[in-house]
């Protein structure tokens, strides 16, 4: 069911990223033309929401990261472009009011790869806000079990994704940019070599801001 209620959003939001034609704007010569990418450098917060299930009752959680991200946007027509971002972020897993009391499970490294498809509404004016859906598929490395645990095995995941944003130009190529990002994601975690299992769900706001550069 929340996968179903996940994939009704999206197919509610693509609707509007493809809704209007492209215009004038000179986007060059080929498909390969500079003047269709862009580039961003941001610092973002990755904040998880936690919740989810373990086999010993529970709220798993995870905490926030703040770390620096870049992103590649590429424009198909003025309107119209795909965004992937790369980033990792560290986080320390934690489990709430289990049957154990509250446990330090240990630490992972998330890389979450990010695709979204934009529409940018006024690509041509300083102020250029933009929305975005994609899907995120995130893998998790580096996992070690905390002072609670004797072993820590955090799992890789798909999941959704929606974008709001906005670029302000201060030149023809430089300009400021805020982003929020919502991904909908939930990783299976085993801990003390299977003898507790989980699913935490993660669901992370991933908020920045940065420097954009258009070539």
């Amino acid at each position: 069911m929340k996968t179903l209620s996940k994939l009704a959003l999206l197919t509610s939001v693509l609707p509007l990223v493809w809704a209007a034609p492209a215009t004038a704007k000179d986007l060059g010569n080929s498909v390969w033309a500079k003047e269709r990418f862009q580039i961003r450098v941001r610092g973002i917060g990755v904040l998880p929401e936690g919740g989810g299930n373990t086999t010993i009752n529970g709220s798993p959680e995870a905490d926030n990261a703040y770390v620096p991200e870049i992103d590649f946007t590429y424009f198909f027509t003025e309107h119209i472009a795909a965004e992937l971002i790369l980033a990792t972020s560290p986080h320390s897993l934690s489990l709430k009011n289990s049957d154990l009391g509250d446990l330090d499970l240990g630490d992972t490294m998330l890389l979450p790869p990010t695709l979204t498809l934009q529409y940018h509404f006024t690509p041509d004016n300083k102020f250029s806000p933009y929305i975005g859906a994609g899907l995120n598929y995130t893998i998790t490395y580096n996992d070690s079990h905390g002072r609670d645990t004797t072993s820590l095995s955090a799992g890789n995941s798909f999941g959704l994704a929606l974008q709001a944003g906005a670029d302000y130009w201060i030149s023809e190529h430089w300009g400021v940019n805020f982003d929020v990002k919502k991904i909908w994601l939930d990783v299976d975690a085993s801990i003390n070599s299977g003898a507790i299992t989980g699913n935490v769900e993660l669901n992370p706001w991933i908020i920045g801001t940065g420097v954009s550069y258009r070539f």
